[in-house]
Order: structure tokens, then C-alpha cells, then sequence
């Protein structure tokens, strides 16, 4: 994935962690960061699901995963497990000595046994092989791609797998994809098929050129107003430095949220004028459970 030049970037270089074939040392160092917007999106990405089955009952399909990394946003969404609870598997003791292969047995089992019976379905996308490989062996997603939107268009495969896809998610891979990811999956899709684009993004990434983007495939875009939602906390005094300077530069006050050592993410929903004006996404939100 590339970066978005067009800000200051200085976000702590957490690459190694997706070239694992499990994924207990991402787990335990973003759980030092206190890493939680994926559990911010659950309740709204539920919120949304409800919405588009009421405006449609007959075209609810798959949610897309982009930049899913280890599914840590399915397992959020198909199971009744919490981000803590995440945490401390994947800081137990006992698991330390497991090689690769009986982790992903492990995690198998574990996801089963805590599978919600009316789980969405969930796709995965994203770069790191490693990672797209273990979400679908251990079934977090029922299939994953490993490709480059920002370089390449969309491989045959991914085409023929996004065809009933309804909704995309994304929670902080905004600044490493960019309005050519979004352009793609959306163009990918069959002629008339409008997903539900939901979005958090950082505050220090604008979102206009993807907005702008969407809005010629016929969506519009909304931006939830008063509500931020914390991703995580800062790993070095230079990252929130970078940050705070960034996020100023755009018009945006920074105290009370990036001041005080976290990054925060703006809540974003793309989708059909119709179905937006019929539902504002303040009023969606409210409905979070």
C-alpha cells in the first residue's frame, strides 16, 4: 500500500507485524497502544447492516474488509468477542510455545466456539499475504485477496468475489489506500450495484478526493458532525508531534483529542442519495448498539 504524500507522514512503522503467520506479536503490540477502533466500528458497522436490510432486504450481501489485516474487524463482527478478550489470548502464556500451524488449529476452534449463529459474512482485503492467509484458515473471513488496488487493477478473482458484496469497512487504512483503491473495488462491482461505504478514518487524512470519487459513481457521502472516535494511543512523542502539526494544518483543533496522546478517527458512510436521505447517518448512528 502507498502513503498519502500529500500529508506529513511520521506514523510509527508497524510493517513487521503483518509478515507473521499468526498474528500474536500484532496483537500485543497495538493492545500496549490500547488499539480499539475496531471496537468503536462494530456497534456502528451493525447499525449499518440493519439499515441496508431495511431499504433492501433482497440485496444484503458479504461486507469487504479493506486493509483487513489479521480480521480483527471479523472477529468483532462474527463472534461475541471483545478487543479485550482479543488481548488476552493472544498474551497467554500457554500459547507462547505453539508453532505457526497449531496456533491457526487453535484460533480455528477458538472463532468456532464463539461464532455468533447469525454472523454476517465477511471478505478480506489486503497486501500482506501472511495475514489474508491466516483471517481465511482459521475462518474469520470466507475468503481473502492479496492485492495492491493503489498499483493494480483488480485481479479476476476478487472481481468474481465482489459481486454480491454490500457493504466495505475500513477502520484506519485511509492514508495507505486512497480514492484509486475505491474507485476500483467500486468500479469492479456489477452495473447498477451501489455498496454502503463506511469509513473511519484519521483525522489527519482528508477523505474529500474519495468523497469526490464515490460521488461519480451516483453515492454521497456523509460525515458524522460532533463525534470522534479514538484509534489509538500514540507510540512516541515525535508521532503525536507530527500529528498535532498535521491535523492543525487542516483547520482542525486538536485539543481534547490529539493533545491528549491519541489518535482519532472521523466516521465517514458512503451510499446511494436515496437511501441517505431516508436515513441521515446521525439518526443511523443512534441506533448503535
Amino acid at each position: 500500500m502507498t502513503t498519502d504524500c500529500s500529508v506529513e507522514y511520521a506514523k510509527a512503522d508497524f510493517t513487521h507485524l503483518y509478515n507473521r503467520p499468526d498474528p500474536r506479536e500484532y496483537y500485543r503490540v497495538l493492545g500496549a497502544l490500547e488499539y480499539q477502533i475496531p471496537e468503536h466500528a462494530r456497534p456502528v458497522f451493525n447499525a449499518v447492516r440493519r439499515a441496508q436490510l431495511a431499504a433492501a432486504p433482497a440485496d444484503q450481501g458479504p461486507i469487504l474488509d479493506i486493509c483487513c489485516s489479521y480480521g480483527i474487524n471479523a472477529a468483532l463482527l462474527t463472534t461475541d468477542l471483545t478487543r479485550l478478550a482479543l488481548y488476552e489470548r493472544y498474551s497467554d502464556d500457554s500459547l507462547s510455545g505453539l508453532d505457526a500451524e497449531a496456533m491457526a488449529d487453535a484460533d480455528h476452534a477458538f472463532y468456532s466456539e464463539h461464532r455468533l449463529p447469525e454472523a454476517p459474512e465477511v471478505l478480506g482485503l489486503d497486501v500482506s499475504a501472511e495475514a489474508v492467509a491466516y483471517t481465511t484458515q482459521v475462518g474469520l473471513h470466507t475468503d481473502g485477496w492479496v492485492e495492491n488496488l493503489e498499483e493494480d487493477e483488480p485481479s479476476a478473482e476478487l472481481v468474481a468475489g465482489l459481486r454480491d458484496v454490500s457493504l466495505f469497512t475500513i477502520t484506519g487504512g485511509v492514508g495507505y489506500v486512497t480514492e484509486r483503491t475505491f474507485d476500483r473495488l467500486v468500479s469492479a462491482l456489477p452495473d447498477g450495484r451501489k455498496p454502503w461505504i463506511a469509513a473511519f478514518v484519521l483525522r489527519m487524512y482528508p477523505y474529500d478526493s474519495i468523497a469526490e470519487t464515490l460521488a461519480g459513481h451516483g453515492m454521497v457521502t456523509e460525515k458524522l458532525s460532533g463525534t470522534t472516535f479514538r484509534q489509538r494511543r500514540f507510540d512516541s512523542q515525535e508521532e503525536q508531534d507530527t500529528a498535532v502539526r498535521t491535523v492543525r494544518a487542516l483547520g482542525l483543533d486538536t485539543r481534547g483529542l490529539e493533545e491528549d496522546g491519541w489518535y482519532h478517527c472521523d466516521l465517514f458512510l458512503s451510499r446511494p442519495a436515496d437511501d441517505a436521505a431516508a436515513l441521515p447517518l446521525e439518526q443511523l448512528v443512534r441506533t448503535a448498539d
